[in-house]
């Protein structure tokens, strides 16, 4: 049976032990090994913006080791650099960055599947050319808040084919580099190719965007005649609001609302009219749902204090949207709030009275 085919309370507990799980592997000595090696080597500091879609894991599809990309994620990958948290948020991981005399690389995702185009991004509809689009506008904010010359930051518009897993670099003219269609023994290659495609990126920022693709092109080569398992069907059945959700990437499970937006209201709604088709079609049991935010924190004392605060703010903010726009769905609601000590990946679930079933 698979997990989105159980009793709702099977459900919960199984996505709270890969959150567990995740958590330990993130904490493991080889790991954290891992880690520091990575970033001694390459300290280019990595930002990703991406679609909230499971399929899109970056350091699994890159063989990165964990805690080397920082992701931002939202519905669509649909952002605005104008909203007032997000920039904040961008702005004080670069300038962490500079600080630390390192350079950032901000890769802009979009994503697509070359078998069927319905198992495209559902945030536009299954419009490649409308994903693309918005990438772009989100590239040329992102130079408008940290320079056009892209020596300091540079904003990388890169395409997902998730049937392969395969990256898809885009130049300013146009050109692309995919990693589809290339073969393991094109590595060496790589460099000058990334070069030609993009002759304005600084040496330290394309010698660290390198072990990526390379990482990409033995993954993607790794695959080529594997049969695999594309999930066309949309099965989602969590809410995610907030952060901290990097253990989430299972396919079809999840519908993520970044904090990063003016306006929730909009994603939450979208994300519930999704949940509530998938019981209506009887993609998913309708015994229940779950709605689980999360904020990170690093300290104890106040910082920790202020998620707590956070998370439930967002709980409740997304009950009473989800009850007003679709209280027939509410009625089968099951909260869960929690926080993420960021430092270690540990989810800190919340004090139970808080997070009443149909509140």
């Amino acid at each position: 049976m698979q997990i989105h085919d159980r009793p709702i309370e099977q459900r919960i507990e199984a996505l709270l032990a890969l959150s567990r799980e995740h958590g330990e592997t993130f904490c493991s000595p080889s790991a954290s090994l891992a880690r520091e090696r990575y970033l001694a080597r390459h300290p280019t500091r990595i930002l990703v913006m991406k679609c909230m879609d499971g399929r899109i894991h970056l350091p699994h599809a890159t063989r990165t080791p964990l805690g080397i990309i920082t992701p931002f994620r939202n519905l669509g990958g649909i952002f605005d650099l104008g909203w007032p948290y997000l920039g904040e948020m961008l702005a004080d991981t670069v300038g962490e960055a500079i600080r630390a005399g390192h350079a950032a690389l901000m890769i802009i995702t979009y994503h697509f599947s070359r078998g069927e185009a319905s198992r495209g991004c559902a945030g536009f509809d299954c419009d490649v050319a409308a994903a693309l689009g918005h990438a772009r506008e989100i590239r040329d904010q992102a130079e408008q808040l940290f320079g056009r010359d892209r020596q300091n930051v540079y904003p990388l518009v890169c395409g997902f084919e998730t049937d392969g897993d395969a990256l898809v670099v885009h130049g300013d003219d146009g050109t692309t580099l995919d990693m589809s269609t290339l073969t393991g023994a094109e590595a060496p290659d790589l460099d000058r190719r990334v070069a030609m495609l993009c002759p304005d990126m600084p040496v330290d920022i394309r010698r660290d965007l390198l072990p990526l693709l390379e990482g990409n092109l033995a993954h993607v080569d790794s695959l080529r005649g594997v049969a695999r398992e594309l999930d066309i069907e949309h099965r989602e059945w969590v809410i995610c609001i907030g952060r901290g959700f990097d253990f989430l990437h299972l396919p079809n499970t999840a519908l993520i609302v970044g904090p990063y937006s003016p306006d929730l209201s909009e994603p939450i709604g979208t994300a519930a009219a999704i949940i509530d088709a998938n019981m209506r079609a009887g993609r998913i049991p309708d015994d229940g749902f779950m709605l689980l935010a999360s904020t990170p924190y690093r300290d104890v004392g106040v910082d920790r204090a202020r998620a707590e605060l956070k998370s439930r703010f967002l709980a409740d903010f997304a009950t009473r949207v989800i009850r007003r726009e679709h209280p027939a769905l509410a009625e089968r609601m099951i909260r869960r709030t929690a926080v993420v000590h960021w430092p270690t990946r540990r989810l800190d679930p919340l004090d139970a009275a808080d997070e009443p079933r149909n509140s």
